[in-house]
């Protein structure tokens, strides 16, 4: 048994070694600070320090790679998620959105920020500084409600089919409501 050990422990030491062999790609793609989003849409000074403490590492094209990515396994999982992150939403290219998209993702900022599943408890066990009080929480979210109200007023302007359409008019020029009555 002791034996059968022995060599399992030997072998896995193997494989973590092989595993080295193999590394991530730590090169951020390009970064045009004009179609960042803090460039756009100017955020003042406490949320933008929370924006790069808690957010910008996953959702830009800005990641600081910390020395723990040298080690794989543990590397691969983390470029994964970097790179499902920025696939989701990357405030480095905020200015290739769509105002129809800008709002959309705002929205998402604002459900995942609020239900305290950005970010995540895997990334702020290694960053404690983006563990975010609830003060810093509340900032933040009120932040990205705010910005959503302006993107919704700037996409709604932008296609005004995406507008909420009023009711018809009747024969007196009064708007028809399902539900009312006529009298």
């Amino acid at each position: 048994m002791k034996k059968a050990l022995k060599y399992a422990l030997l072998g896995l030491l193997a494989l973590l070694v092989v595993a080295q062999l193999f590394r991530i790609d730590k090169t951020n793609p390009p970064a045009d600070p004009a179609q960042d989003m803090m460039t756009l849409l100017s955020p003042p000074a406490a949320v933008s320090t929370i924006l790069k403490d808690a957010c910008y590492d996953c959702h830009s094209n800005l990641t600081k790679y910390p020395w723990y990515t040298n080690v794989a396994p543990v590397s691969w999982w983390i470029k994964d998620h970097i790179d499902e992150g920025r696939g989701h939403l990357n405030y480095s290219e905020w200015g290739t959105y769509s105002p129809k998209k800008a709002a959309h993702k705002m929205e998402e900022c604002v459900e995942m920020t609020e239900e305290g599943e950005m970010p995540m408890d895997s990334y702020t066990w290694a960053h404690p500084e983006a563990r975010l009080t609830a003060e810093q929480r509340s900032t933040l979210v009120d932040w990205f409600k705010a910005t959503h109200t302006q993107l919704v007023a700037i996409r709604d302007a932008a296609a005004p089919e995406a507008a909420p359409e009023a009711a018809p008019a009747n024969e007196e020029g009064n708007e028809n409501h399902e539900g009312e009555d006529k009298n």
